[in-house]
């Protein structure tokens, strides 16, 4: 069975802190998968909780990749802590060896409750996309929208044109 074909497990891991249930939306955009998906889901107090929880789920549950969800608050403090929690993430991904797909929403990012929830939902959604890509090694997908300027929350940026 090629990896194409093969059932994939994916770790979500998400947070209580966060002011919208992201996972929610990244479970949807998996569920299209039907079975071919196994999915194992934590929740952990915080964004600094999350790397050590995906780094369990790879190597403990045997997960290809992981999806880690997060919310950044608005205060200072908040865009360190997010500073520190991806730097946990990149070692774990390391140690693992193995893809976390970090996807943090900052709250400084939108005006608005609507525009917050409406980046959380696209950037969850997107970045399941990219780690079933990701636990499937579908670089040639993935290879096909280099250089396009795709961004995952807003609008893509498309590719600079000369």
């Amino acid at each position: 069975m090629s990896k194409a074909n093969k059932k994939i497990r994916i770790g979500i891991v998400d947070t209580t802190f966060a002011r919208v249930d992201m996972a929610r939306f990244a479970l949807d955009e998996l569920g299209k998968h039907g079975n071919e998906i196994t999915i194992i889901r934590r929740t952990v107090p915080g964004i600094k909780d999350l790397a050590v929880e995906c780094k369990r789920l790879l190597e403990f549950e045997k997960c290809d990749v992981c999806l880690a969800l997060g919310m950044v608050g608005g205060a200072p403090i908040d865009a360190q802590c997010a500073h520190e929690a991806s730097l946990g993430i990149m070692w774990a991904k390391l140690m693992a060896n193995k893809h976390i797909v970090e996807a943090f929403v900052h709250e400084r990012e939108a005006g608005t409750p609507k525009e917050l929830l409406e980046i959380c939902e696209n950037r969850a959604r997107k970045h399941a996309q990219n780690a079933v890509m990701l636990a499937r090694q579908s670089y040639e997908a993935m290879q096909k929208n280099a250089g396009r300027g795709i961004r995952q929350g807003k609008p893509d940026a498309g590719p600079i044109q000369l």
